[in-house]
């Protein structure tokens, strides 16, 4: 591991090409009047304004903490069809679900997704039987039109070559089908990217203290710089409200009355270190309705989740004793006691589903999008799922030039209409993976003589082509080629990547959001200073 002193010796200021700065970007979003202002950096708010961009509005993006910060770096990690929803005979849902899975994991992020195996095991006196749920994987395949090949059943002891500590005792079958896995931090931020690139302003850390009005109507907020407390304020034709738990909050500070519009489910996940390699990932049904997942994540095995309604502060959501003991209890159903040792627990997260407000339980709630439009304008969107987050953008933008007076104005000459976007525009470092880690092992026109093999792989799965700007950071400065931790594949590049091109602010930023340390429990304090350090270097 380096050295306190020698990280990073010439990160001393940002790279040529790196992102404004806060003040400078603080300064455009107060002159300019845009014609959208998106207020929440979650994955539907990101979504929403790449998509805006890329139809040539001028688009505005803030968020009171990280972009992903909450609910949006929270998921199961997973692109997928949805196989319970087959149960409610939502066919159509599971086919378009299946689309988006597909355009994500094959045209727009290839770099940043990859196949997954699923294993859906059937024990004794289990919830389905091995007929039904090898019907249900059948179909489920079909709809996405065998693209991970065909749903099929194989037996308890082929099951357990490719999960070693899958629980066989009294396993009768397992029933197999193929979705997708990602970084949802990482996807998230690529999207800004992808939005800032199709030319939205975006600002991280910038807290909304109030909403401006003009005749009754939101015509932008008033803002906080978390970073140093510098107040400003952006001007906008319109707003959209996207802080998912937060929703309703800023629904009353357009009107005080307004009636709650969401409700919220907890979502709990463990992650863990492996006792032995996962080919495939466990799908186990608790009850008729419930699946507990272990997947295999990031070299971790991570386990998840729970659901139930969550009435307290957003802000304070977290993992629990009882959580713990619930994901732990139902793992425990298909893994064996030695995989589920509190010992190898090494980070816990929990996130809040936005749910259309309304009796019954959760579980069974539909997960879709939210809108509803204020007394002042103000339209405001929650809910979703991460799979379908490129749709979840464009049906808001149709929802916005449907708005009653045209409040963006009609699609004149240099606005282009979603329907006329590329269907499957891709995310900035789209690449093969495997293409991108062998240049670096091997060289080329960016040297990689010192990118070790399991950082090459995670550089080229986490960034794609982008890889190859880390590459060049660490051979021009050796410090920032060494590993942050010598039990992960991140390197110091990293962090300098993050600060100058990843609005990285906080070592949280970094290590929880950039970076896999903190999911790894490798965070530590020594590593956090560090990390601080080469963040306060800054022109």
């Amino acid at each position: 591991m380096t050295t306190l002193q020698s990280v990073p010796a010439t990160g001393t200021r940002p790279a040529a090409g790196s992102l404004p700065g806060r003040a400078e970007t603080r300064e455009q979003l107060s002159k300019a009047t845009y014609d959208l202002l998106v207020i929440g950096g979650g994955i539907l708010g990101i979504s929403t304004a790449w998509h805006a961009a890329q139809s040539g509005l001028r688009v505005a993006l803030v968020d009171a903490g990280d972009f992903a910060g909450a609910t949006s770096s929270a998921s199961s990690k997973l692109l997928h069809g949805g196989l319970r929803y087959l149960q409610t005979g939502a066919v159509k849902l599971v086919a378009e679900n299946h689309f988006e899975r597909r355009a994500v994991s094959r045209q727009v992020a290839p770099h940043l997704a990859n196949p997954l195996t699923f294993y859906l095991p059937v024990y004794k006196g289990g919830p389905h039987g091995a007929a039904k749920l090898g019907a249900g994987v059948f179909a489920y395949s079909a709809l996405s039109a065998f693209g991970d090949g065909v749903g099929h059943v194989i037996g308890p002891a082929r099951a357990q070559r490719d999960v070693p500590e899958l629980r066989t005792e009294n396993l009768k079958a397992v029933a197999v089908y193929g979705d997708d896995q990602m970084n949802d931090s990482r996807m998230a931020l690529m999207t800004v990217r992808a939005a800032v690139q199709s030319g939205a302003t975006v600002l991280n850390h910038a807290e909304v203290t109030g909403l401006r009005f003009t005749k009754g109507r939101v015509t932008g907020a008033e803002l906080k710089d978390r970073t140093d407390g510098t107040e400003f304020g952006v001007s906008a034709r319109l707003v959209l409200n996207a802080t998912g738990p937060w929703v309703d909050h800023l629904r009353r500070m357009e009107d005080p009355n307004a009636a709650p519009s969401i409700r919220l489910s907890k979502g709990a996940h463990l992650v863990l270190k492996r006792t032995s390699p996962w080919k495939a990932a466990l799908a186990t049904p608790i009850d008729k309705y419930r699946i507990t997942f272990a997947l295999p994540w990031e070299d971790m095995l991570l386990l998840g989740t729970t659901d139930e309604e969550y009435e307290g502060d957003p802000a304070d959501v977290a993992v629990n004793e009882k959580d713990t003991a619930q994901i732990l209890d139902e793992a425990a159903y298909s893994i064996r006691d030695q995989q589920l040792s509190r010992d190898l627990i090494t980070y816990s997260f929990a996130g809040l589903r936005v749910l259309p407000g309304g009796p019954g339980d959760t579980s069974k709630a539909k997960r879709e999008t939210v809108v509803t439009e204020g007394s002042g304008g103000m339209l405001s969107v929650a809910g979703g799922k991460w799979t379908t987050f490129r749709h979840i953008g464009r049906t808001v933008m149709n929802k916005l030039a449907a708005l009653p007076g045209h409040p963006l104005g009609e699609y004149d000459e240099g606005l282009v209409p979603i329907s006329r976007l590329p269907k499957k525009l891709p995310l900035p470092g789209i690449a093969n993976p495997n293409a991108v880690a062998h240049r670096l092992l091997v060289g080329g026109d960016t040297p990689g003589s010192r990118i070790a093999e399991d950082t090459a792989r995670h550089l080229a799965t986490h960034y794609g082509s982008l890889s190859f700007d880390i590459a060049r950071l660490a051979e021009d400065d050796p410090a920032l080629a060494e590993r942050i931790h010598p039990d992960a594949p991140e390197i110091w590049a990293q962090v300098a990547y993050a600060r100058d091109q990843e609005w990285a602010e906080t070592a949280d930023d970094v290590l929880r959001r950039r970076t896999t340390l903190t999911i790894r429990g490798l965070a530590t304090d020594e590593i956090r200073a560090r990390v601080e350090d080469v963040l306060g270097r800054k022109a």
